[in-house]
Order: structure tokens, then sequence, then C-alpha cells
């Protein structure tokens, strides 16, 4: 990959569109991840302003003090970038307070979990309203059009995607580029949305390079006898999430009422 070339056009791209727009920039939540580190990197590269929000709910440690090591980095390199913390957790906990805990525990987990993204969406969009800034998305192509490996209008309702078009390693390349501190670097890939350490492979089972290939060979049309071992065990854990969360790669579903019924 051309990385500088790459690098020049999305803060090409993110710029025109924000000029386009007529807005002054962009919001982003940094969660102390390679892929808001690039993102939140890319739009300072910029100009515009850019405001970092830190929104955790009970958040792990390790979490919070990367995420804060890279907005206290940013703004060291570029005088665009301020940033501002709100702690969501009492938002959160009277929120649980006032719904039904009732089913299995692992799915109130995850309705909970899918529930932290989506109070950090309507965060993302106070402050975009409040600064007349764009979200920016921190989805990349993985996450966003093979695994679905997202809330839907949680970290998915964003208002353009700079990294969305880039495989994983390809963001790890962006990153190096952009020296994003190297905390973040080494860190395994997490979602962070149940408050402690777990990593995106151990939720999805699989690796983001085995991921990228799978999504590779399903591409190519290949299917899981094609494989054995590892790689077919991978390719059809690749398909399931690819299957079961198609709904939020496709456009929402619209009942089109015939001409003749009006």
């Amino acid at each position: 990959m051309q990385t500088e070339k790459v690098v020049n056009l999305i803060v090409d791209w993110l710029k025109d569109y924000a000029t386009k727009a007529g807005v002054n920039g962009f919001v982003i939540g940094v969660s102390g991840g390679i892929d808001s580190a690039v993102t939140s990197t890319l739009c300072a590269k910029t100009g515009l302003k850019v405001l970092c929000l830190e929104m955790p709910i009970h958040q792990a440690k390790s979490h919070v003090t990367r995420a804060q090591e890279h907005i206290a980095h940013l703004k060291e390199k570029f005088n665009n970038v301020t940033d501002i913390r709100t702690d969501l957790t009492p938002v959160f906990e009277t929120f649980k307070a006032e719904i039904l805990l009732d089913g299995e525990q692992a799915t109130i987990d995850m309705a909970l979990a899918n529930t932290r993204a989506r109070l950090r969406m309507t965060t993302l969009y106070y402050y975009a309203g409040l600064y007349k800034l764009l979200v920016a998305g921190t989805g990349n192509k993985v996450e966003d059009f093979g695994v679905g490996f997202y809330t839907k209008y949680g970290d998915g309702g964003v208002d353009l995607s700079p990294i969305a078009d880039l495989v994983k390693s390809q963001v790890y390349e962006l990153g190096s580029f952009l020296d994003v501190p190297e905390s973040i670097m080494k860190a395994a890939p997490s979602d962070g949305l149940f408050g402690d350490a777990r990593s995106d492979e151990d939720q999805i089972g699989a690796s983001y390079p085995e991921l990228e290939w799978a999504m590779e060979m399903d591409n190519n049309n290949n299917k899981a006898e094609d494989f054995t071992g590892r790689k077919q065990e991978v390719f059809k854990i690749y398909k399931r999430f690819n299957n079961a969360n198609k709904h939020k790669m496709v456009p929402i579903p619209v009942c089109n009422i015939p001409k003749e019924f009006y």
C-alpha cells in the first residue's frame, strides 16, 4: 500500500467533504484503539476543528489510559484539536435502573453492550450539533462490510467513514506512518463495550488477519468445503457473522406500496 498517498487522499477527502457541508470540522469518540487513533489523526491533519470525546462507561483502565495518552499526543502535535471527557456511567446506570432485565444473562449483557454504544452515539451527535461538526466514524472494512462487528445506530451511526475501505492491517500501516502511540499499536483490538479487557478476537473467535483472509476468499466465491482445518473453521466463523449481521450492511428494508393502491 502506498501509505503516504492513502493518508493524503483521506485527509483531502475529509477536508473537501467538510468544507462543502459548511461545517467547522469533526467530532470523534476516542477509545484507546487503533481505529479511533488513526481516524482522529487523519481528521486533525485537515487543519479543521477536531473535538475528541472520551466517553467512559465502566471502562477498563487500560482503555482509558491509552485514550488519554493518544489525546494528549494529538494535542501536542495539532493546535486544532480539543477534547472533552463525558462520563456516561451515571447515565448508563440510570437507564439500567428503569428497564426490565429479563432473559438469559448473555442476551442481557449483549443488549446492554449495544446500549453503551448508542449512548455514545447520542453524545457525539449532541456535540456535533452544538459545535457544527460532523461525526467521524472509526469502522474499518472488515468490521463494516465483512463481519458487521459494530452496533447498529451506535458506533455505526456516523456522518462519514474515513477508513471504511481499509482492512485492519492497512489501518495499522497508517497508524505506524502517523506515529500513533506504541501502546495503541500493540494493544489487542477491543470494542470496549463490556467494561473489561476482552478483545475482539475473544468475541469473534478469529483474529483480524484471519478475517481479512476469509473476506478475500468469500469475495472470490470460495465455500467452506474448499478448506480444511483452521482455515475452514475461520471461514465458517466469517460467514456466520457476515450472514447474521447482513441487516447492518444493506439499506433498511422499505415496504413499497404499489401505485395502484394510491
